[in-house]
């Protein structure tokens, strides 16, 4: 695969059309009928940067995130079993999925009101994406900061994570843990320090 680059949602929806294991990932999260579904985080931006830089493997997942929405049980073993259902669809896949419902209490933040404002509290601009699956089989992308950042493979806190916020040493954190410099090596990182 040559490197490409990508401008627009356009762009980033065809790469996940042309890719018929992401489309089976979709097709079996979509099978659940989850309320307000949608493969995140790493899903899209791993395949974003993947593509910018000419890997013709896909960079492997530590996990494969699922999102819904659902305030009428939001109890953990809930997902599990949903989990166990994606399993049985498909047992190569490590499945992740988390009721957003409940999600907003992991970092002691204020109750999202869907699964998009959940993506939008992620701690990264470039992570907080989403891409779900009509019954026509269109692809719908979730941006809540827009796409520049993942395009321009840039790395940046959300505003909850951002220098000035309590929440910032979580972003900071997972920047030094994720080490994704290491794959792709054209990400560049925000400074947190105006002058780094």
């Amino acid at each position: 695969m040559s490197m490409q680059r990508m401008y627009k949602e356009e762009d980033i929806i065809e790469a996940v059309q042309a890719d018929p294991w992401m489309m089976d990932i979709l097709r079996a999260v979509r099978s659940l009928e989850l309320p307000d579904w949608w493969v995140c985080a790493g899903f899209v931006r791993s395949k974003i940067w993947d593509v910018q830089h000419g890997f013709t493997d896909p960079t492997p997942l530590p996990d494969v995130d699922v999102i819904y929405f659902d305030e009428t049980d939001s109890h953990e073993k809930v997902e599990k079993e949903w989990e166990a259902k994606l399993s049985n669809l498909k047992a190569d896949v490590p499945w992740s999925v988390k009721n957003q419902a409940r999600m907003h209490l992991l970092n002691n933040q204020s109750p999202y009101t869907s699964s998009t404002d959940a993506m939008s509290r992620f701690p990264e601009t470039a992570t907080a994406l989403g891409i779900s699956l009509d019954g026509q089989d269109r692809l719908i992308l979730a941006a809540p900061h827009g796409i520049d950042d993942v395009v321009n493979m840039l790395i940046r806190p959300t505003p909850d994570f951002a220098p000035s916020q309590p929440l910032a040493f979580i972003y900071e954190q997972r920047i030094a843990k994720k080490n994704w410099g290491t794959i792709w090596n054209q990400v560049q990182h925000w400074p947190l320090n105006p002058g780094d």
